[in-house]
């Protein structure tokens, strides 16, 4: 009786049912759908993103909602990784703004990489040390906030005023290593 059972409850035993049906192909992995979507993200992680651009839209189309949202979403990254590479700047200043503007417009990790290209180009670029201050500070990371600060007001002394009135070191205020790098007491 235990046996018929088992034998019962094994042959109910369901698959999971595919993700969606598309071009009368399912995206579980093995239609030619998934195919198309794998070389796409294999192309992006070449950095091959003018080509990756082509695949995603090429999937488009067809794809179920699932697959498209995540289409669109590395369509937005390849091209924002095209813009990148096209980008030449005449001045570390020019430099130096468009790095600020990734930092205002949120995309920290850009910003930090806009500004760390600067100090390797300008090691003495006081400004760019500055904007990292800022994105430390932004982003949390105090100890590398008040070292890139630090080094800043070393080589411009006017740095430590600008920091004062600064409303972005609002996350560093209750520091006392920030109060005295800012404060520093008069012998």
């Amino acid at each position: 009786m235990m046996q018929e059972a088992r034998s019962a409850a094994l042959s109910r035993k369901k698959t999971p049912p595919p993700i969606a049906k598309s071009g009368g192909h399912t995206a579980t992995g093995t239609g030619p759908l998934f195919q198309h979507y794998q070389a796409a993200v294999q192309l992006l992680q070449q950095g091959k993103y003018e080509k990756a651009v082509a695949g995603f839209e090429k999937l488009l189309p067809t794809a179920p909602p699932e697959i498209k949202e995540r289409c669109k979403m590395y369509i937005q990254t390849c091209q924002r990784q095209l813009e990148r590479s096209r980008l030449t700047f005449l001045t570390p200043e020019e430099h130096y703004d468009y790095a600020v503007s990734q930092l205002n417009t949120g995309y920290f990790e850009e910003a930090r990489e806009q500004f760390s290209e600067i100090l390797a180009s300008y090691p003495g670029a006081d400004y760019a040390l500055y904007g990292l201050a800022l994105l430390d500070s932004i982003t949390g990371r105090s100890q590398d906030c008040l070292s890139h600060l630090a080094r800043a007001i070393e080589l411009n002394p006017k740095n430590r005023l600008q920091a004062r009135a600064d409303n972005d070191f609002q996350g560093m205020a209750d520091d006392p290593r920030f109060t005295e790098l800012l404060y520093p007491e008069i012998p």
